[in-house]
């Protein structure tokens, strides 16, 4: 597994879908499409509190910038094939142009951040039809 900080500014083009793990710890993932001339994709997993923040204000079709680490992980399909997972693991974002009217900026200090370890892969793991590549 790779690990960078990553900022991002893009479309969100999948609404957020929020699930819970298994010690009841809510996980939120969306999808943003940073290039507007063509579809390039990132996942971005949201725990904790920011996993509520992101599903209360964030919708398709707003912009947005967000922060976090960039994680490259893999993952084995239902094939049984191993793939390269890219996703950002959401610290802070900020709204830029909401289509439902909510902006603002969310801040999410790191001690309420829950460790990547701490979250059940069968939770966070990427569909097939979400991979951009």
């Amino acid at each position: 597994m790779s690990i960078a900080k990553a900022v991002l500014s893009g479309t969100v083009y999948r609404n957020p879908e929020k699930r819970f793990t298994g010690n009841n710890i809510p996980v939120t993932s969306f999808t943003i499409n940073i290039d507007e001339k063509e579809q390039s994709l990132i996942r971005v997993v949201a725990r904790g509190n920011n996993a509520e923040l992101a599903e209360q204000t964030i919708s398709k079709g707003d912009k947005v910038v967000i922060e976090g680490r960039l994680q490259i992980t893999s993952v084995q399909s239902e094939d049984g094939t191993e793939k390269k997972v890219m996703e950002v693991d959401l610290s802070s974002f900020e709204v830029v142009n909401s289509s439902s009217g909510n902006s603002g900026t969310v801040k999410q200090s790191s001690d309420e951040v829950v460790k990547f370890s701490e979250v059940e892969m069968d939770d966070v793991l990427v569909g097939e039809e979400e991979i951009p590549f």
